[in-house]
Parts: structure tokens; sequence; C-alpha cells
């Protein structure tokens, strides 16, 4: 049976894999291991090791806190809905794949417009 915390550590590969635009062969090739371990991996019935956790997290570009966070409840529920939208998630990735000057004027930009709205 899968730990709940093992399923939350997944889902949060999977998001964030998918949110970098690399295939499960993509992230298993750089972090060592077959593609059906990162498939088990997102899926929470195989445990990540911490070490195994750390690449991971190397090769996605994200602290490993990434992968726990919303589990003590302090994600907000609007935040989880909004991830969950797929023209929200297709933002983000389009986001991540400018190069990061760039990406930083569109988010000064996004901030101003906010704020003016």
């Amino acid at each position: 049976m899968k730990h709940p915390v093992d399923a939350h550590v997944g889902k949060r590969i999977r998001h964030r894999r998918w949110m970098v635009g690399i295939t499960q062969q993509q992230l298993a090739e750089k972090v060592g291991i077959k593609f059906q371990q990162v498939q088990k991996y997102e899926t929470g019935m195989n445990r990540v090791s911490a070490s195994r956790l750390w690449d991971i997290a190397e090769t996605l570009g994200v602290s490993i806190s990434f992968f726990f966070e919303g589990l003590s409840g302090a994600e907000t529920a609007q935040t989880s809905d909004m991830m969950n939208d797929k023209e929200a998630a297709e933002l983000v990735r389009s986001y991540y794949a400018i190069p990061e000057a760039q990406r930083r004027r569109l988010f000064d930009l996004a901030r101003v417009l906010s704020e003016a709205a």
C-alpha cells in the first residue's frame, strides 16, 4: 500500500518534470535509473531515497522542499486548483522555456500589470 507522502512526492516529481518539458526517459537517464523506476516514483508505488530525490531535484532545478510543498496544508486550495488548470500549467511551462534574463523582465511586467488591475 502506498503512503500518502510517497504519492504526494511522486505527483510533485511528475508535475515538475512536465513543467520543464522532459520525458520520464530523459529524467531517468539524467539520474542514472530506468524509466520504469521514474514511473513507480511518480505513482507513489516506490519510495524515493534521499540521495535519489537530491539527484531528481538537481535535474529538475528545484530544491528538495519543492516535493513536500502542500503537505502541511500551507498550500492554498486556490493554488492547487490553479495548477490543475491546463491553461495555467501551459503558461508556467512556457514561462520556464524563456531564457532567465527575459523571464525576469516578463515577471516584472506581470507584477506591474497585476498591481494596476
